[in-house]
């Protein structure tokens, strides 16, 4: 069985005192690819240097919008530069965020659209972070829609179905983090069991938002996107090995052209 993690935060502290077997736990789980997400100019350089370093490890360079605020004059060229470094395969993460008051919202939409532009320029997927605001969220893509193709994730998707299949109807993959596996996420499941075979995704967001029924790990890693995988293909009434096959042949497509 191959999986994927598409969504991974594995330059984060958590991971410092045992990164290494962290990623080997991942490999024997089946892991054959994650994507180590930067956050911000810093971060995605960290990211560059772990797909550098170990196998199966892949890079996007980008600046989060809770994080804008702290973004340094050069952040941005910084990110436009990485683009070319090997190892690089997404942009992001970006997106917008009315939950946390970190950055202001005026901000976090000019950096949304630089980011959809810089993909569209270049042709790598960009992954959208969204929380508490996907009328904004959609406003933007239709926009950037109307310019040209999109190529995308919408990362750890919490939309409602109208919002998932207009995503999918404009190109983008919709991917499902630990929450879809939650007693409460019936919702949620629903929306996952609809989304077409050849645009489903499974993600981490490690070490955030461990996965039913490790929930009260408080650190999540890339081996646990095993279970959000078996909550899924159980959503969707396919097997296990059918399902990793599918989310690992989409992120392959998308990530590894």
């Amino acid at each position: 069985m191959r999986l994927f993690d598409t969504h991974a935060h594995l330059d984060q502290p958590e991971f410092d005192d045992d990164r290494a077997e962290v990623i080997a736990r991942a490999l024997a789980a089946g892991v054959e690819h994650l994507v180590a997400v930067g956050i911000s100019a810093d971060t995605s350089q960290v990211c560059i240097e772990l797909a550098a370093k170990y196998e199966g490890v892949h890079a996007a360079v980008g600046m989060q919008p809770n994080y804008l605020a702290e973004a340094r004059p050069g952040d941005w060229d910084r990110i436009v530069a990485m683009l070319g470094q090997p190892g690089v395969v997404a942009v992001g993460e970006t997106g917008l965020d009315r939950y946390w008051d970190f950055t202001p919202f005026e901000v976090q939409q000019d950096y949304f659209d630089r980011h959809i532009r810089l993909s569209q320029a270049r042709g790598l997927p960009f992954l959208v972070h969204m929380r508490d605001c996907d009328n904004d969220i959609l406003t933007m893509l239709r926009e950037a829609h109307a310019r040209g193709p999109l190529l995308g994730v919408m990362h750890s998707f919490t939309g409602s179905r109208a919002m998932m299949e207009e995503c999918v109807a404009m190109g983008l993959a919709i991917s499902f983090a630990g929450m879809v596996t939650y007693k409460k996420s019936n919702e949620l499941r629903a929306i996952a069991a609809a989304v077409p075979d050849d645009r489903i995704l499974i993600e981490t967001d490690s070490p955030y938002l461990s996965p039913e029924p490790i929930r009260k790990i408080k650190r999540n890693e890339p081996a646990h996107v095993l279970y959000t995988a078996t909550c899924l293909a159980e959503v969707r009434d396919v097997t296990l090995d059918k399902f990793a096959e599918q989310t690992t042949a989409n992120a392959n497509r998308l990530f590894l052209r």
